[in-house]
């Protein structure tokens, strides 16, 4: 397809986003052009909107950044098989190499050579978007567009919560925004006995409520550590998932952690933190999973059968709604945390 689009990228190595016309991708022959319905807003493009030290190390412009969307494929490559305009899509964003040590053994979530929409290629905040096959994800054109571009942030949250076990426990929640929102809900709707819910903002800790966290804290106030331990009758927690990457976080999530816990590690701290090793991890026996992506394509099942059952509304998530064209809008909105999920609508 030839032509122009309008996309949001990266002109040059410096704060903030440019919008303008651009050429539409052009495909290969294993590839498809998805004409973007719906693109959420992640917490990586605000580290490349903001030109952080990470977006700087990693992102090379120009560059149209955005990894989360659904659309409808517009044109396929000679090659594809399994797709034909008209299909519905999402895309898994880890674009693996498949030869690896990693690719090869099932581990594919964390392929070395791994490229990231919207990072290392081309990304969904534009008009179109051009993505392998393999990577897309056919999903049900009856499912709300902005509910089908948010699956993949989803699956941050099921890969997290469900690398181990959940009925009967008692989870605590480091982190309430749109991923740690719907961990609380997966938890919920697991059958999780207790959930505490940790986070410093008051609207998105009521949403955290709504979820189904039975204890909310707002760590500003009151010490999460001691409040749980008290509520645990100085057990601790079964199982954490840090969604924060906040240092003081982690740190109490570890000293809230019962002997022989799980900690699921998905948020991303800004720089090196220090851990007392010895008594929060070693001597408490103590299983720490690293969190990155979605295992492929094992999540994207899970996550298609918690849509399908209708046991967890997503859309809950779901603050704000905005036109393409106010990207700069959304960007503010999401630096001041005062929101949950942000999707903008072409």
């Amino acid at each position: 397809m030839n032509g122009k689009m309008k996309a949001a990228l990266k002109v040059e190595a410096a704060p903030g986003a440019t919008v303008a016309l651009v050429d539409i991708p052009t495909i290969g022959s294993r590839d498809v052009l998805v004409q973007v319905k719906a693109a959420s807003i992640c917490g990586t493009d605000m580290h490349i909107y903001d030109w952080d030290a990470w977006a700087q190390s990693r992102v090379q412009t120009p560059r149209i950044f955005g990894h989360e969307f659904a659309g409808e494929v517009v044109e396929a490559g000679h090659e594809v098989v399994e797709l034909v305009p008209g299909d519905f899509v999402a895309a898994e964003t880890h674009i693996t190499c498949g030869h690896c040590y990693q690719c090869r053994t099932g581990q594919a979530h964390v392929c070395r050579n791994v490229q990231i929409l919207g990072v290392d290629r081309d990304g969904a905040f534009a008009e179109y978007i051009a993505i392998p096959e393999s990577v897309a994800w056919k999903t049900g054109k009856e499912i709300d567009h902005s509910v089908a571009s948010i699956q993949e942030p989803f699956g941050n949250a099921v890969h997290a919560t469900y690398e181990g076990e959940i009925a009967q426990r008692t989870v605590a929640v480091y982190g309430c925004g749109p991923i740690g929102l719907w961990a609380v809900g997966l938890s919920r709707i697991s059958g999780a006995s207790t959930i505490f819910a940790i986070e410093p903002n008051h609207k998105r800790l009521d949403m955290a409520t709504a979820m189904g966290a039975t204890c909310a804290i707002n760590p500003r106030e009151v010490d999460p550590v001691q409040r749980i331990l008290d509520i645990t009758g100085g057990l601790g927690v079964d199982v954490v998932l840090e969604m924060s990457g906040h240092p003081g976080a982690i740190r109490q999530g570890f000293k809230s952690l019962r002997y022989g816990g799980r900690v699921s590690l998905l948020g991303l701290p800004s720089s090196m933190i220090e851990l007392d090793l010895a008594n929060d991890i070693i001597f408490k026996g103590a299983t720490v999973l690293g969190i990155s992506g979605r295992n492929i394509f094992d999540t994207w099942y899970r996550t298609r059968r918690i849509l399908e059952s209708g046991q967890l509304d997503l859309k809950q998530v779901i603050t704000h709604t905005l036109p393409f064209e106010r990207i700069h809008d959304a960007m503010e909105i999401m630096k001041s945390g005062d929101c949950g999920k942000i999707v903008m609508t072409f």
